[in-house]
């Protein structure tokens, strides 16, 4: 683990989360800040409040302000109770999932959280079925059942052994009857919730204002009073933010220059320390099938035949992101290398040939769009570098095209793009969920994408084993699948970095396994 004397540099640190997560104990509070809220920066905007609505980051947001029956404590990798007080399966077939909820919850205006809200929660998001909303992570669910005021019972239609993962995400934040009608999502822009914080002010993309709530019952312990989220269009403006002291942290959203600038300081600032870690969410491209061209698998494998990851990798991001070739990142078990395997590295006369033996022998008209203002400042740069890729090769004639996040999820939801890049922080920690929510008519993606040796055999099959290293096998044939399909380019896999005032403590604890940040982790040093 780490020394002392490291944990104690008062320089631009770079340290190893998981390291930091068991080290130095002096860098960290445990009473909460009375100076004002703690200033958090990220270029991650929510696109609603609404639970029911979102698959998404939205739920950076909806971890600190709503409450799940299961979440996961600092260091922990599986989910243990919160709102619930206990859970579990009561069957050996991993069909009947039970909780037992804490006593005297209530919602932050005072109503009594009970099992009819987990109920009308969780029967809400199902009921409404938003086109690229959360329904598709309940594929298992048959029914909810709230037999007493503090038992929940899940009845499954099969066997899901994830199951439990499902009900620890942001889209399971239960919400108050009340308040969210059963038929239609909640207008307001305020929340009604239980979680660690309530959401005193909201300006969209601009600030979210959390206060402590006081009514909150669970495993969190706050080290703060108030946070303040405040969103940027870029990491330019975000880190001259932390510069001039106006926010204390960034969170999502640094550009490799500016990494690799916080880096290189090291020893000379004495304002700033940067943490680093590793990451799981990855970037991909995703091809329409209804699209005249992006429809024809040759010309999806000639794509995937002429992009060159690595220099996307070392000439976009700086080396600040690795080049992936499976949907599954690295670090989780089933991870295979499946476009490498097959394609190899890239070649022009090979996708000649892809195409040629389709009867495409002239230039193939290509639109790629992409978001401005989602996943950080070289998105841009990334679909130029693709461009010229594709452009080179003499095989394709590409048009570049983007829009702000809130229309641009409208538009890959109506069909409206050819290809299209995206992003995807997982929902929990398990090869499924890097597999399950891009299949199937209903997906995170809003484009059907049907793969019935997936959906109906591999996923069920895998969803029997509770240990998780027994379904490798399946897995491995599932990303297969995607890799002959071509439906899906994986691109790159992320890490995660923190840059932080050297004021604030916590930050190497406050990611939770899907590098969520849970904002009550975070405190103001009182000593060194």
């Amino acid at each position: 683990m780490f020394n002392r004397n490291r944990c104690l540099r008062r320089v631009a640190a770079i340290a190893s989360i998981s390291s930091l997560v068991t080290g130095c104990g002096v860098l960290s509070s445990d009473s909460p800040d009375d100076e004002g809220p703690i200033v958090v920066g990220t270029t991650s905007a929510p696109s609603t409040l609404d639970p029911a609505a979102s698959w998404d980051s939205s739920w950076e947001l909806f971890r600190n302000i709503y409450q799940t029956l299961l979440s996961y404590p600092v260091g922990a990798t599986t989910p243990q109770p919160d709102a619930a007080e206990k859970c579990g399966f009561s069957d050996s077939s991993n069909q009947v999932y039970r909780c037992t909820l804490r006593k005297g919850l209530k919602f932050s205006n005072g109503d009594p959280l009970d099992a009819q809200a987990v109920k009308h929660s969780i029967d809400r998001v199902r009921k409404l079925n938003v086109n690229g909303g959360p329904a598709g992570l309940l594929g298992s669910l048959e029914r909810v059942q709230a037999p007493s005021g503090r038992e929940v019972v899940f009845r499954l239609n099969k066997p899901d052994a994830t199951f439990p993962f499902v009900l620890a995400t942001p889209a399971m934040s239960i919400v108050a009857p009340g308040a969210y009608p059963a038929d239609a999502l909640r207008e307001k822009g305020d929340v009604v919730g239980s979680g660690p914080y309530t959401l005193k002010s909201y300006e969209d993309g601009k600030e979210a204002a959390l206060v402590r709530n006081d009514r909150y019952e669970g495993y969190a312990k706050h080290r703060n009073n108030a946070v303040t989220i405040r969103y940027f269009q870029g990491s330019d403006a975000m880190v001259e933010a932390l510069r001039e002291k106006e926010i204390d942290l960034t969170y999502r959203g640094l550009a490799a220059g500016d990494v690799l600038d916080l880096q290189s300081v090291a020893g000379k600032d004495q304002e700033i320390q940067l943490v680093e870690g590793t990451g799981t969410d990855i970037n991909y491209l995703v091809f329409n099938p209804k699209d005249p061209w992006a429809g024809k698998k040759a010309v999806r494998r000639a794509v995937a035949q002429v992009v060159d990851r690595a220099a996307i990798a070392h000439k976009v991001y700086k080396d600040t992101v690795d080049p992936l070739y499976s949907m599954v990142p690295k670090g989780l078990t089933g991870h295979t290398t499946g476009f490498f395997d097959d394609y190899g590295d890239p070649s022009v006369a090979k996708a000649r040939r892809i195409l040629a033996d389709a009867g495409i022998t002239e230039r193939v008209p290509l639109t790629l769009w992409y978001t401005t203002d989602r996943y950080g400042s070289e998105t841009a740069l990334e679909f130029q570098e693709l461009e010229k890729q594709l452009e080179a090769s003499g095989l394709f004639t590409v048009t570049l095209k983007s829009r702000p996040w809130n229309t641009y999820v409208k538009g890959y939801q109506n069909g409206e793009y050819p290809a299209f890049g995206r992003g995807w922080f997982p929902d929990f920690p398990d090869a499924d969920n890097f597999i399950a929510p891009f299949v199937g008519e209903q997906n995170a993606l809003g484009t059907p994408y049907p793969a019935p040796e997936i959906t109906d055999v591999l996923l069920p099959r895998s969803r029997r084993e509770s240990d998780r290293a027994d379904v490798v096998r399946e897995f491995e044939r599932a990303q297969q699948i995607l890799v002959d399909d071509v439906r899906l380019l994986p691109l790159w896999q992320g890490r995660q970095y923190v840059a932080a005032s050297r004021d604030i403590s916590g930050a190497e604890r406050a990611l939770d396994p899907s590098t969520i940040m849970m904002v009550w982790e975070l405190s103001r040093k009182t000593s060194w």
